[in-house]
C-alpha cells in the first residue's frame, strides 16, 4: 500500500464521519426515569434536546427528589447516544478496535 492510497483512504473516512455527524445530529435517543415520570431526551451527539415531567412527580417540598430524577433521565439518555456513536465510528473503522489504540500513544 503506497501514500497514496493511505491518502484516499483517508479522506474517505473523512467523509464517512462527517456524514456519521451530521446523521447522529438527527436521531433522538431518549430515557426515563422514575418510572417514567421524567423523560430525557438527547441527540445522537449527546446534546439535550427535551426534558419532559409529570406534573404530579412535581413536588416543592422535595426539589431534591425531582433533581435527581432528571439527572438520571439525562444521564442515561447520554449514555445510549454515546452508545450509538461508537456503534457508528466502529462501521467507519472497519473492524478496527474503537477507540483506536495506537501504540507509543496514551
Amino acid at each position: 500500500m503506497n501514500i497514496q492510497n493511505l491518502l484516499q483512504m483517508g479522506q474517505q473516512m473523512q467523509s464517512q464521519l462527517s456524514q456519521i455527524q451530521e446523521t447522529l445530529g438527527s436521531k433522538e435517543v431518549s430515557a426515563s426515569s422514575g418510572g417514567g415520570m421524567v423523560t430525557a431526551i438527547v441527540d445522537g451527539k449527546g446534546e439535550v434536546k427535551r426534558v419532559t415531567i409529570d406534573p404530579t412527580v412535581v413536588d416543592p417540598a422535595d426539589v431534591e427528589m425531582l433533581e435527581d430524577l432528571i439527572l438520571a433521565a439525562v444521564s442515561e439518555a447520554q449514555s445510549q447516544a454515546k452508545g450509538l456513536y461508537e456503534a457508528e465510528m466502529r462501521k467507519v473503522a472497519g473492524g478496527l478496535p474503537f477507540p483506536l489504540k495506537l501504540p507509543g500513544l496514551p
